[in-house]
């Protein structure tokens, strides 16, 4: 699938994973905070603060600006009301991405394509939203509503994944059942096996 080919746009597909990513972050209470996550360099702490370390960045992006994954800033530590901040800053990411021109050109650092590089924070979106449930015994549903941001993903994973895989961003394919799911499908082609059990 080309990513530069879709009739839905990033600004759009990243307001549904985003939405998503808020019920997820919402459900999540201050004793899961400390628990496994499938990436195993995360806990809960570790990955939201990585997420949104990536929603703030990647909404720079969108507007051509500079970002900077150099540290990443202890957001939930910062004290109480980090589940609506979190919201706040995931709705300002699907609006920037939803601006005119946002998708048009090249930006980031490697001048890459602009709908790659949106195609790569709902990426991060979804499936870190995706890990975070796994991790507090949340449900993510792989269902209609998310066949579109499926359909980009499975695209750009597939045209990122030798990169990712050779730079450490994604571990080998994990395999699959024939019969699995698409989202089992995109998670398995990040290195994820969609069916383990999380270590507590």
């Amino acid at each position: 699938m080309d990513v530069n080919k879709d009739t839905h746009g990033i600004g759009e597909l990243l307001d549904l994973a985003a939405a998503r990513a808020v019920r997820v972050v919402d459900a999540i209470t201050d004793t899961d905070l400390d628990r496994a996550t499938p990436c195993p360099e995360y806990d809960v702490k570790a990955l939201l603060n990585h997420l949104w370390h990536v929603v703030v960045e990647f909404r720079k992006l969108a507007a051509k600006g500079d970002s900077d994954f150099t540290k990443t800033p202890d957001r939930v530590g910062e004290g109480p009301g980090w589940r609506e901040r979190f919201a706040a800053e995931a709705r300002a990411l699907a609006a920037a991405w939803s601006r005119p021109g946002a998708e048009d050109g090249l930006t980031g650092a490697m001048d890459m394509p602009a709908r790659l590089v949106g195609s790569m924070a709902l990426l991060d979106l979804t499936i870190h939203a995706w890990d975070l449930a796994r991790a507090t015994g949340q449900d993510y549903p792989d269902d209609k509503e998310l066949a579109p941001v499926i359909a980009q993903l499975d695209g750009a994973v597939a045209e990122l994944g030798d990169t990712a895989r050779s730079m450490g961003m994604f571990a080998a394919a994990a395999e699959v059942p024939e019969d699995a799911s698409p989202l089992a499908r995109l998670l398995a082609a990040t290195g994820r096996d969609p069916y383990a059990e999380i270590p507590v």
